[in-house]
């Protein structure tokens, strides 16, 4: 029995033993064998009928075919126009609906050129030509769709034009009209207004989501600039008096710290997207404390307990780093006899997810700061916080926990659980 019919199963054997339990056992008397069996059946055709089950098969859902039997729910998910309206993405779509819209030419347009035009035609409806129908100056101008049914009304100038019979949509943006979807027959019968309507709408509706992400990620690019710039100068200034305070003790060791100096800062900045694998950021946090170490000494001890399987999984660029420097800066610094932070990270293949961890035994925080930082209205209890948050937020929705807990004179534990990738 496929996994299909096996809830329908279940539900007509609790129907029949409610069947049961109601004319046999509650009702006094008892109904006969007949009023039973037809209450039964009756109840069991009921939930057959309505049930898509495997038994019966799914039911069958209303088609709009083009000329070629392709169907919209068969290319609706694969538009490319979901990258924006791009020559290339306008190319791909129009023949991947060539054969759908039941026309013999279609055409893209943007508000100044033809994008793409596959079909019949296309010898003088040029890519990259202005549209020359005046049917798409009218469509661009009032943002309603216009049904051409003379050749004369097309307002083709080419005289030895094909193209009969034309139904022009426009292509929105929101409220703006940004360009149109033009499906064109040979003969006098138009294509159906409505069937071109509404994958207008499609590609309007894949033309907002292309702007959304676009919009998305450059404000997730400003969050990691901002990030990047918030990177501590004292930190730079700091590390750079601690070499050159060790530059005619230990000149070696001043010579080593200078290139951990700039692997840090060149791996900050250069850096490109928004994940790396765990390793690099891993080998980035390595790299700071090293530097901060040398400036504390004794006072700044680092434990790491991490999980080989977590090296290779994707996590956010520059995420981990800033919890590390809060734990060392708000953490320890003002501690007299320093403390110890450690850095945890797991993968749970179950869950998908992976989880950091980064904890420090220093001085803590109050309930009143901490409820602040938690509530993202102040950054007293470290740099980049609601930065960090705000970018995992863009990055993953709704699909991560960044949990703070902290207690004064006893440490602050920060956990991060983010998707695997």
């Amino acid at each position: 029995m496929s996994n299909g019919s096996l809830p329908l199963a279940g539900a007509v054997s609790f129907t029949w033993g409610l069947v049961y339990l109601v004319t046999q056992v509650i009702a006094d008397p008892s109904l006969g064998m007949g009023p039973t069996l037809v209450l039964g059946v009756g109840l069991t055709v009921v939930l057959t009928v309505g049930y898509p089950s495997a038994l019966r098969g799914l039911r069958s859902t209303r088609r709009q075919p083009g000329r070629h039997g392709t169907t919209i729910a068969a290319v609706g998910g694969s538009i490319p126009l979901r990258s924006g309206l791009t020559a290339e993405a306008a190319r791909r779509t129009a023949q991947l609906l060539h054969p759908l819209l039941g026309g013999d030419s279609v055409a893209i347009t943007d508000q100044h050129q033809v994008l793409a035009f596959v079909g019949p035609g296309s010898d003088h409806h040029t890519v990259g030509d202005p549209p020359q129908t005046e049917s798409s100056a009218r469509v661009l101008a009032s943002g309603k769709t216009v049904v051409v049914r003379q050749r004369v009304k097309l307002g083709c100038p080419h005289p030895g034009c094909p193209l009969q019979t034309a139904v022009v949509a426009p292509l929105a943006n929101g409220k703006r009209v940004v360009g149109t979807l033009k499906v064109y027959r040979l003969d006098d019968n138009p294509p159906h207004r409505s069937l071109v309507e509404g994958l207008a709408g499609i590609l309007s509706l894949h033309l907002e989501l292309a702007e959304f992400d676009r919009e998305r990620k450059l404000a997730v690019d400003a969050k990691l600039d901002a990030l990047r710039a918030q990177i501590n100068p004292h930190f730079l200034f700091n590390t750079l008096n601690t070499i050159t305070s060790k530059a005619r003790t230990h000149p070696e060791e001043a010579r080593q710290l200078l290139l951990r100096l700039s692997d840090f800062f060149r791996y900050a900045v250069r850096q490109d997207g928004h994940f790396a694998e765990f390793s690099q950021e891993y080998f980035f946090v390595r790299t700071y404390l090293s530097l901060e170490q040398a400036r504390y000494g004794e006072r700044l001890r680092v434990r790491y307990d991490v999980d080989p399987q977590v090296l290779t999984a994707h996590v956010p660029v520059l995420t981990i780093q800033p919890l590390v420097e809060n734990a060392v800066k708000h953490g320890l610094a003002a501690k007299v006899d320093g403390g110890t932070v450690t850095l945890r990270a797991r993968v749970d293949p179950l869950t998908r997810t992976t989880t950091i961890r980064v904890a420090d035994d220093g001085v803590g925080m109050t309930r009143d700061v901490l409820a602040e930082l938690t509530n993202g209205e102040c950054t007293k209890g470290g740099i980049g916080l609601p930065n960090i948050s705000e970018r995992l937020a863009a990055l993953y929705g709704d699909r991560y926990r960044l949990d703070i807990q902290s207690d004064e004179d006893t440490g602050t534990v920060v956990d991060l659980r983010i998707p695997l990738g």
